[in-house]
């Protein structure tokens, strides 16, 4: 039997910084394409942390026989963050600090 070769698939991985009640930074890693996430207390961690996530969920997908999604074009992606400048008409507060 002829031994199967392994897919290397790209999904976009977005990290962002929160933070816990008590000031804890923490890493939280999302793949939209796939709707998960994961966290770390360091970005490797998160990442570390994603990749078995990716890998588990794509295999649950196989083996359910659902669709799995199309992987990322990697050469389609661009991330910004833009600056924008207002002059609140007032006082507010953001939903999170």
């Amino acid at each position: 039997m002829k031994k199967k070769e392994a897919l290397v698939l790209n999904y976009r991985v977005i990290i962002e910084r929160e933070y816990y009640d008590d000031g804890t930074p923490i890493y939280v890693a999302q793949v939209p394409t796939l709707g998960i996430a994961d966290d770390g207390l360091t970005i490797e961690e998160a990442l570390r942390n994603i990749k078995e996530m990716i890998k588990f969920h794509v295999e649950c997908l196989i083996e359910e026989g659902e669709s799995v999604p199309v992987p990322d074009k990697t050469d389609d992606i661009i991330i910004m963050t833009p600056q924008v400048e207002i002059v609140p008409s007032k006082e507010f507060e953001f939903a999170f600090a």
